[in-house]
């Protein structure tokens, strides 16, 4: 019994998994229309576009890396899928490739640009935040150009009842990279190059490409939540996913996600998400004013890596 509530204490996602049951709980006393089948709906719905950028921007955190232009890549690679079609005339399934690739290069640059000089990732993909909105904006003019009817839209956002396509294509994504971090030897190298990046280095493990393989990794994952949202919106807005980024890091932060590197998983990433939609639906449900919902984050984010902190030493405490 001893080793089971240890091993279950050293878990980086229990204290969060803690917090959204009794987040859950509370609303659903509170609110009694929260646990109805319509509001879980909407819940359902709004999930897999934050969930599938989280699962980026926390393989990246485990990598020991940040990156702040994913809200930017949210909106600048379905914005080039929709004006390759409507503008330049591409084939949908081309265009699609060129927003992927677009997502790809911005990937690739912020870890080439942070490696190579050895500057923080922070820096790089701040500058990157402002460089990739810039381009969006002035790509359309300022306004969303028309949405071509030819995008193959059913599979990605077609309404399945409970919830939308997209949530199919956030299980799988979900499972992928959960057997690839904690089942594959990519995955000890991700964890490795976050935790003890020396010693990932002497036992011959290519902390480097590790690393701009997570970031391409974290840019492409934003880029297809932003295609999810604009064929779901029908729309390519320039402003789309402003935000994006600090909710994505702080929904890793809260799953148990640790900022120095090394420690986080993808269940983590799930609750952590499931928390801050929940809360901002809950918010709602009980009549509370929205505005509180940024707060509610916030102080959740603060609270969680208290929390985990002191959960991880009573598990150490555990002899």
């Amino acid at each position: 019994m001893h080793s089971i509530t240890k091993a279950l204490l050293s878990r980086p996602e229990i204290s969060a998994l803690v917090m959204l049951i009794a987040v859950i709980v509370g609303f659903s006393l509170y609110a009694p229309q929260f646990m109805t089948y319509a509001n879980i709906r909407v819940t359902f719905f709004a999930f897999p576009e934050l969930g599938i950028v989280v699962l980026g921007v926390g393989i990246l955190m485990i990598a020991g890396e940040f990156d702040l232009s994913v809200g930017s890549v949210f909106a600048l690679s379905p914005l080039v899928m929709v004006i390759a079609v409507g503008r330049w005339g591409f084939d949908p399934v081309i265009a699609i490739a060129i927003g992927f690739a677009v997502a790809l290069l911005v990937g690739y640059l912020n870890g080439w640009i942070t490696l190579q000089f050895s500057i923080p990732s922070f820096v790089t993909t701040l500058g990157m935040l402002f460089m990739a909105r810039s381009a969006a904006v002035v790509l359309s003019g300022g306004f969303p150009p028309p949405f071509p009817n030819e995008f193959p839209t059913a599979i990605f956002v077609a309404d399945l009842g409970l919830f939308r396509a997209s949530m199919i294509w956030f299980v799988a994504f979900a499972v992928i990279l959960g057997v690839m971090l904690h089942f594959s030897n990519l995955g000890n190298w991700i964890y490795a190059t976050g935790g003890q990046p020396q010693a990932a280095a002497d036992m011959g493990v290519n902390t480097r490409r590790v690393k701009i393989f997570c970031f391409m990794l974290c840019s492409f994952l934003a880029a297809f939540a932003g295609m999810v949202t604009t064929f779901r919106l029908r729309s390519a807005l320039p402003a789309l996913g402003e935000g994006l980024e600090l909710q994505a890091i702080a929904a890793a932060v809260i799953g148990g996600t640790a900022l120095t590197g090394g420690i986080g998983s993808v269940i983590g990433f799930i609750v952590g998400t499931g928390l801050i939609r929940v809360i901002d639906n809950g918010l709602v449900m009980a009549r509370i004013d929205a505005n509180w919902f940024r707060f509610a984050i916030g102080a959740l984010t603060i609270f969680a890596v208290i929390l985990n902190m002191w959960v991880r030493r009573r598990a150490r405490a555990m002899h």
